[in-house]
């Protein structure tokens, strides 16, 4: 295994084999540090050596790469943009591809696909930086047709960065400004009100199958947040299995599997909805390179489902090099 960090700056430099070195701690987050070596990428139709430069010029070849594990969020790691490049490089990798990533990010479109494959999501309106700069009126005026409780949120920023929960209608501006901070194309959507569950499915030799269901509990938070996801927040449980019965169970992953194909899925893909008191299950997005952290949904139910930590990564691996 070879760690390959990308900075800020976009940078692909050659990390330590120390995984203690990027903990999720909330007073700071883990950065790629610029360390002056570059990673070189084999050429398409070439050699398949990973190679290094050195901070004193030397350039040293690392073997051959197998598979790349892209264990990305957000922009330029889960939207294809990283994938399309391996897809240049003929490089193989694991996980999502360039259609479903850019799909998925892009809550917008993902609506789209899913609500043509008759799969239910929640009522929403899309509004762009302009629009809001321009005519602020008619776009408050739309959401008050939405109702309340409303959620706001930043149509391509992914792990809840810049949502908000909006329960009176003096709340919308603020959160649209956080929104419009993160992208210029922003969703206000309906509040379903319903029991949060999410399933993970896999792409396997066999086809594409789904984990039992897990449930995100909200004990005291307003929502499931960046900080109840990946940093162990109070207020919020994660549960898997989850309580339920078998129909409803089933219902679930046909549904997460039905939302998997609408956007060709690849690889896996975590899939969330709500189930309200009808029974009615509303699917609110997919996410194609979810957390992989103890406290993350997606581990928690393949194991839970009788598949271990290491047996899923063995799974991904497979897969990518089937491709």
């Amino acid at each position: 295994m070879i760690p390959v960090g990308i900075t800020r700056e976009g940078a692909f430099v050659l990390e330590d084999d120390d995984p203690a070195k990027f903990p999720l701690d909330a007073a700071h987050l883990p950065e790629v540090a610029d360390n002056g070596t570059r990673v070189l990428w084999p050429e398409p139709g070439g050699d398949r050596t990973l190679r290094v430069v050195r901070p004193d010029g030397t350039t040293d070849g690392l073997g051959e790469i197998d598979i790349v594990l892209p264990i990305l969020h957000g922009p330029h790691g889960e939207d294809g943009t990283i994938q399309g490049y391996f897809d240049t490089l003929e490089v193989p990798y694991a996980g999502g591809g360039v259609l479903d990533s850019a799909l998925c990010m892009d809550k917008h479109f993902m609506k789209i696909a899913l609500q043509a494959a008759g799969i239910a999501v929640a009522p929403w309106i899309t509004v762009r930086a302009r629009q809001w700069s321009q005519d602020a009126e008619a776009v408050r005026a739309s959401a008050a047709e939405l109702g309340l409780p409303l959620f706001v949120k930043p149509a391509r920023a992914g792990s809840s960065v810049g949502v908000s929960k909006v329960e009176k209608p003096e709340e919308l501006d603020a959160a649209l400004a956080i929104a419009f901070a993160e992208d210029d194309k922003v969703l206000i959507e309906v509040g379903v009100s319903g029991r949060e569950i999410e399933v993970a499915v896999l792409e396997g030799v066999d086809g594409v199958r789904a984990s039992l269901p897990g449930e995100i509990v909200l004990t005291s938070r307003g929502f499931y947040d960046f900080e109840g996801k990946y940093l162990g927040g109070d207020g919020v449980d994660v549960v898997c299995p989850a309580e339920l019965e078998q129909h409803e169970v089933a219902a679930i992953q046909d549904a997460g599997i039905r939302a998997f194909e609408a956007v060709d899925g690849r690889g896996l893909a975590r899939v969330d909805m709500f189930l309200t008191p009808s029974g009615e299950l509303v699917v609110n997005e997919l996410n194609t390179m979810p957390g992989f952290t103890p406290i993350s949904m997606f581990p928690k139910c393949w194991v839970a489902s009788g598949l271990s930590y290491g047996d899923l990564i063995s799974e991904l691996i497979e897969a990518g090099l089937r491709r």
